[in-house]
This record gives C-alpha cells, sequence and structure tokens, in this order.
C-alpha cells in the first residue's frame, strides 16, 4: 500500500510514522508513506498556501491552488482508491471504515488546517471526508496520523499474529472483554478461575459475555447496530 500524506506542517508526522507498528510496516516493504508539503506547490512567491474566507469571518482558509496542483501531481503517476480529507464537519472515523481503507492499493490524505480548505477541493477531488471524534484539532496531521495506524496495522503480515487486529474492539461493534495476564494471583487479586480452566468453549462464552456486558455499560450505543 502507498500512502500520500498533503500538509503544511509536514514536520507533526515525523515521529508518528518512525516508530512501532508503522515503522515495521515499512521495514517489510508492506506500506510505503510519503508526507508532501502542500507549500512545495504553491506558485505564489512567499509560497503562501491560505487566504482569507469570502463570508468573512476569523480564520484563515487553505486554497485551491497548491492543492490542485499537488493531488494532480500525485495523480499523474499512479491510480488512487481513495481521497482523504480530515476535517470535523464529516462522518466519524469507525473500525468498519479502517477495515475497508486497509484494502486499498493507493491512498491520498490532505490535512485540513487552519478554518478548512476551500470547498471546491472538496467538491472536485475528495472522494472521501473523515472525522475521527467530536472535537476540533489545530490541524489534521493527528488525524491522518491515526488513520494510518489504524489502517496499517490490518495489513496482513504487519502484525506477527494477525488474528490479534481481527479482535480488537469494534470489530464486531463490541469493546474487548477484559484480559489478564501472568501471575494468576496478585495480592489476592485473581484471575476468574474460567480463564484458568483450559475449556476454549467456555472460555469463548465468557469474552463474549464480557463483551457484551463492558460495551452495554460504556458504548450502548454501538449495540444499537
Amino acid at each position: 500500500m502507498r500512502i500520500d500524506i498533503l500538509t503544511v506542517v509536514p514536520e507533526l508526522l515525523e515521529s508518528p510514522f518512525n516508530h512501532s507498528i508503522v515503522q515495521r510496516g515499512k521495514d517489510k516493504g508492506l506500506v510505503d508513506i510519503h508526507i508532501h508539503n502542500i507549500r512545495d506547490f504553491s506558485e505564489d512567491k512567499h509560497k503562501k498556501v491560505d487566504d482569507y474566507a469570502f463570508s468573512g469571518g476569523a480564520g484563515m482558509v487553505l486554497t485551491i491552488q497548491p492543492i490542485e496542483k499537488a493531488i494532480n501531481w500525485l495523480k499523474s503517476q499512479r491510480e488512487y482508491d481513495e481521497i482523504i480529507y480530515t476535517t470535523p464537519d464529516a462522518p466519524v472515523y469507525n473500525q468498519k471504515t479502517a477495515n475497508t481503507l486497509s484494502l486499498c492499493k493507493n491512498i491520498i490524505i490532505l490535512c485540513g488546517h487552519y478554518k478548512g480548505v476551500d470547498q471546491r477541493v472538496r467538491d472536485h477531488f475528495i472522494t472521501k471526508e473523515i472525522c475521527i471524534g467530536d472535537y476540533v484539532l489545530t490541524g489534521g496531521e493527528m488525524a491522518a496520523a491515526i488513520i494510518v495506524d489504524s489502517i496499517v496495522r490490518l495489513i496482513p503480515g504487519v502484525i506477527s499474529d494477525e488474528t490479534s487486529a481481527l479482535t480488537d474492539s469494534f470489530q464486531d461493534d463490541l469493546l474487548s472483554p477484559p484480559v489478564y495476564t501472568r501471575p494468576a494471583d496478585y495480592n489476592g487479586w485473581e484471575v476468574p478461575d474460567i480463564l484458568l480452566s483450559g475449556n476454549e468453549a467456555k472460555v469463548e462464552e465468557w469474552k463474549m459475555q464480557k463483551a457484551y456486558e463492558r460495551t452495554k455499560a460504556i458504548r450502548p450505543d454501538l449495540l444499537e447496530k
């Protein structure tokens, strides 16, 4: 998979993609991530990429010219399955979307910034808009990092135990059940006997029940799905 990210603050994305699972995916040649500074595509002599909104009000807006040039330059080299824009005014990201995106071959992520981007970019270039939650960040770079991390870990071969990602919270619209490890007794706090029984069928039944109970208590909205 190839992921191209368009941003006005590329420095924010250097660390998230050079460690842990994402770095492992890169090292294995399973994902190729390229970060592009939108300013490099500006035709303004000062490399300006923002301007005031025609509607007035506080805040600046990312202009269309450098973004159009960047996207068209990338599209001239390969086909893209999705061109994603990170913005608060979009459908909220979830595990099902991550699963779908992990099957893509090439994607572009445009990081929102300032008060947003010229609407014509969204109308003519963007194929999917994503919000990572009901709050506002300074820019879309951290949202892009979250999206990339959630996608890369699903690519076969990135995680050694591929079944691990498939049993995470939200994969079946349930939160994960409680997990325990050694020692079985710590200061009198004991691991549930069922997990030590060796009865796989009963253990799976216990996990499902606990996942349901936890989801009902914390995220009952998921059960409505």
